[in-house]
Formats: structure tokens, sequence, C-alpha cells
């Protein structure tokens, strides 16, 4: 019997603990701090226990005899998580972050887990999960790289263990994110104005010749859905692009604007 846990059960911990929870030999277990919302912990724990996840009454409940803890909750909670785990996390297990933080955040998190005795693998989401789902690549690192996939690749999950290191895969998933979320940002912006002034048919047109390989008015209506859902999300992933740049001595401009376009677009 494998356990594993979820820190965090947004998104892409139901994505992965509906797919995990009905393996044969394995149980999941998952903690988020809405569990305890007024408005919100009940439908949430309602979900967790259709997917036949354990709802547990805090982390270190979650993470009680797991073999593997997963972090998923926001690029900006990242840091929190790690170092609380430091508290509850045994010897020997597995604590695998998820979130879109830069190197430097995977890197401090990595001292508090393994202060504790256990390992700490950084991982980086490749693409959206609502497609592939558990399928979804993950780029991952950290001396129990190979390990982690050994584990939960066999279970569905498609982990490719790319450096020992902790920073190279957070700073290769980062790096695109800045082609995708500013491509996105400067989309949603361009149809703003071209929407204000009538001028969407000219826009579309001119993009469509000069560009003929992409098909864009799904990509603008697209990149304007994708902003409206994930926005705030995007943005926090965003301000650590910056914070990567910043750390390497690189102007963080560009990616606080990206943030500050997603962050408006996004729909409550």
């Amino acid at each position: 019997m494998i356990l594993l846990a979820f820190i965090g059960f947004g998104e892409v911990g139901q994505t992965f603990a509906r797919d995990l929870a009905g393996r044969a030999g394995v149980r999941v277990a998952a903690y988020d701090l809405l569990f305890g919302d007024p408005k919100r912990g009940a439908d949430l724990i309602a979900r967790a226990e259709a997917l036949s996840v354990r709802v547990a009454a805090d982390a270190a409940d979650a993470s009680r005899d797991a073999r593997v803890v997963i972090s998923a909750v926001t690029a900006a909670a990242a840091a929190e998580v790690a170092k609380a785990a430091r508290a509850y996390l045994r010897p020997d297990q597995i604590f695998l972050d998820v979130n879109s933080a830069s190197p430097r955040t995977k890197q401090a998190g990595a001292e508090q887990v393994e202060a504790a005795g256990a390992h700490f693998v950084e991982g980086a989401v490749m693409a959206a999960v609502a497609g592939p789902g558990l399928k979804v690549p993950i780029l991952v690192g950290g001396p129990a790289a190979q390990p982690a996939a050994e584990i939960l690749n066999p279970l569905g999950m498609n982990l490719t263990p790319v450096a020992t290191e902790i920073g190279r895969a957070s700073a290769t998933k980062l790096a695109r994110s800045i082609i995708m979320k500013g491509l996105e940002a400067a989309l949603v912006q361009s149809a703003a104005a071209a929407r204000a002034w009538e001028v969407e048919r000219e826009v579309i047109a001119s993009l469509q010749e000069t560009y003929p390989g992409i098909e864009w008015q799904t990509t603008i209506a697209r990149a304007g859905e994708r902003v409206a859902k994930h926005g705030v999300r995007r943005a926090e992933e965003m301000r650590e692009a910056g914070a990567m740049l910043e750390d390497l001595g690189l102007d963080p401009g560009l990616c606080r604007a990206i943030a500050a376009v997603q962050e408006r677009g996004a729909k409550p």
C-alpha cells in the first residue's frame, strides 16, 4: 500500500487525486486551508470525499505515514508550507513541491525539508493539468528526483528527472512561462484596444498574414479565457519569475507588468 498526501486541494491536487485515489494499492489524504472556510469548506470536503480522499485535520495529519507528500498550493504559499513541513515530516519521506515558484524559493524550501531528514524534490509542471491530468509533464530536480519518479511514474504520473541540484527544473518552467503568460497578457491588452476602436477584424487579419501558422482568432479568445480563470495564480507565477530575474541581476519589470495584466484580467 502506498500512501500519498496532498497539501493544497485546488485544481492540481484534485486532478491528481482523482486519478491516484482510484488505483489499487494507493490511498490519498489531503489538507487545504479552505477545508475550514465557512463558505467554501463544505464543498471542497465533499469533493475530496467523492474521490475517496481522506480529509485531514491539518498538514501534519495528512502527511502522517505518507511515502510522498505533494505540495500543491500557490507560488505565494510555497515557502510557508515547506517551512511548516519541517516540524512534521519524518526522515526518508519525499516532499514534492510542484508549485510555480522561483529557484531561490525552492532552494529555501529544500533547506527546511532536509532539516527534518526528509527529501525535497522540486517539480515544475510544464503544461496545464486540465487536459492530460495525471500525465502532465513534470520536470523534477534534487537528489531524490529519481526515487520520486520511480515511485510515482508507475502510478500514472509523468516525472522526468533533470538535475540533482534544486533550481534547474523551476528555472526551465519560469523561463518558459515568461513567454506563455506574457503572450497571453499581450493578446488580452491588444484585443481590448482593438475592440475599443472596433478594429478587431483588421488586427486579426494582419496578424494572420504575418504569422499564418497561428489561428489568431481562436488564440486570442483562449488567452482571454485563461487569464479570466487563472489570472490570480498566473500573476503569482510571474512575480516568482521576476524574483528569478532579480536574483540573476536582470530587470524584473516585464514579469511584474505581465503579473499586473494577468491579475487585473482575472474574474472573481
